[in-house]
């Protein structure tokens, strides 16, 4: 149903996929919604084809698209991240008045975002970065979403995004994050967690199919197994699908037809580069893009098996069946937890660094339900950071403490037998260093230290006394305090 005399509620500029899925949840729940595309013909699809869900008000340029918006107008932007995004954003600031709007729904780096805000807001407008998750199922039936921007905004936006958000135990998944940036900061730390969290699942399908020798169809009964317990999660529930599904063309199992080689779109990478920044060991996360990168380098990986790199011994697997199934499902459930602890611990970096004072409680809870990392102990994190807010990592909770006792034994068996069969495991492996580097009393960064001061005079301090040291390592190797 359209009504071009009927002012919208919210406008949606971007008619691909996720765009008018989202217009659609928007309508389907009440909203007048203002539709907009640099395509006429997408626009008009939309409306052909979806209608009757609601009310829809269709334009076919900017101008009429924010006459038909009420004010303050509010206008998501869902249309190819960069060059794209800050054109249309600059069309819509020119056509608004003051006090308007402008969300971008987009992945956008969150540095892009904090430039936005500024430029936005010295033209009288407000800008909301809002990270979406939940792909396009989500958009259509409920994501989780992040928005950040002026607290203001989100006064006068957050009843319309708590109408078409996912909805767990009564509570809307969208929450105001924080200032300028701080929503798709936290949306990208979000998918970097997720790139680990399937990278690990990947590596664990990969210990079962070519370490146990199950196939696809036997492992897909695992997952869903596990899949109602402690790693009940969306991704290890698609998990299950996807190793179930067969190729409708030769009926074989659908993973064996894939090529494997994974793609990203820049999220993961981003998380990983502001790991280094603000100097966060987010290991996990960062090897699981590296990982996609590595599965992509496809020259490299056919030189390597042509030219027969040598394997050393390769043993087989020479633990009951059973046993090792169980072995590899707690080692995914330590690795898990690693991966969100990790990420948790870059989100608090990142807020202190740009003071966004962003509440882990607040992620745990919009993480819940709608997007990709929605699993069952989101339940637990959240009453983590309820019982300690300032956690210095979430793995030193309690309860997960407790938990860790369990997995650490199998976690550490797991990465051996991946060791022993001859099988890639970096996220299993790089969270296991991570933890046994934090339980560490000593690590060898002491030497590393020595070393940077032989060549560099870097300094060092000591463990006995304060203050800077170095030594004369061309002289008399005498000890001279710097400071």
């Amino acid at each position: 149903m359209t009504d071009k005399n009927e002012l919208a509620q919210i406008g949606v500029v971007g008619l691909a996929v996720m765009g008018s899925n989202l217009a659609r949840n928007f309508a389907r729940n009440g909203n007048t919604v203002a539709v907009y595309n640099r395509s006429p013909e997408k626009t008009h699809a939309l409306i052909e084809a979806y209608g009757e869900e609601g009310n829809f008000v269709p334009s076919e340029t900017i101008e009429d698209f924010v006459a038909s918006l009420e004010r303050p107008r509010k206008a998501i932007i869902m249309v190819k991240a960069g060059k794209a995004t800050d054109a249309v954003i600059d069309q819509l600031a020119e056509a608004m008045d003051e006090g308007d709007i402008i969300i971008d729904g987009g992945n956008a780096l969150f540095t892009d975002t904090i430039r936005r805000e500024k430029e936005v807001a010295a033209r009288g407008k407000h800008f909301v970065g809002a990270g979406i998750s939940g792909g396009e199922e989500g958009a259509l039936n409920g994501p989780a979403i992040m928005p950040g921007g002026p607290k203001e905004s989100w006064e006068t936006l957050g009843p319309i995004l708590e109408s078409i958000a996912a909805n767990v135990d009564g509570t809307p998944c969208v929450t105001h994050i924080g200032p300028d940036g701080a929503g798709h900061f936290v949306k990208m730390v979000h998918n970097g967690i997720e790139y680990a969290d399937m990278q690990v699942i990947g590596e664990a399908y990969q210990l079962l199919r070519y370490g146990a020798g199950m196939e696809p169809a036997e492992i897909a009964e695992v997952f869903c197994e596990w899949n109602s317990g402690d790693l009940d999660s969306y991704l290890i529930e698609i998990t299950a699908e996807v190793l179930a599904q067969k190729d409708p063309e030769t009926g074989a199992p659908l993973v064996d037809v894939i090529v494997d080689a994974a793609g990203q779109k820049g999220t993961g990478r981003w998380t990983a580069i502001n790991g280094l920044e603000l100097g966060v060991p987010i290991t996990g996360i960062a090897e699981s893009v590296f990982a996609r990168a590595l599965s992509s380098s496809t020259a490299q990986r056919t030189a390597a098996q042509e030219g027969h790199l040598p394997s050393g011994t390769i043993k087989k697997l020479d633990v009951d069946k059973a046993e090792f199934i169980e072995d590899v499902r707690r080692a995914l459930y330590a690795a898990k937890l690693i991966a969100y602890s990790q990420g948790f611990d870059e989100i608090k970096a990142g807020s202190e660094e740009f003071g966004w004072d962003v509440d882990p409680r607040d992620l745990a809870t919009i993480w819940r339900g709608g997007c990709i990392i929605r699993a069952k102990f989101l339940d637990r994190i959240r009453a983590a950071y309820d019982n300690n807010a300032d956690l210095p990592a979430l793995i030193l909770d309690p309860y997960f403490k407790g938990e860790l006792e369990d997995l650490i034994d199998p976690w550490r068996r797991v990465v051996v037998a991946a060791t022993q069969l001859g099988l890639p495991a970096p996220v299993f492996a790089s969270s296991l260093s991570y933890y046994d580097s934090l339980r560490a009393e000593r690590l060898p960064a002491a030497l590393i230290q020595g070393q940077r001061d032989f060549f560099g005079a870097h300094t060092f301090q000591r463990t006995d006394k304060p203050g800077t040291f170095h030594i004369e390592w061309s002289g008399d190797r005498g000890l001279t305090e710097t400071d």
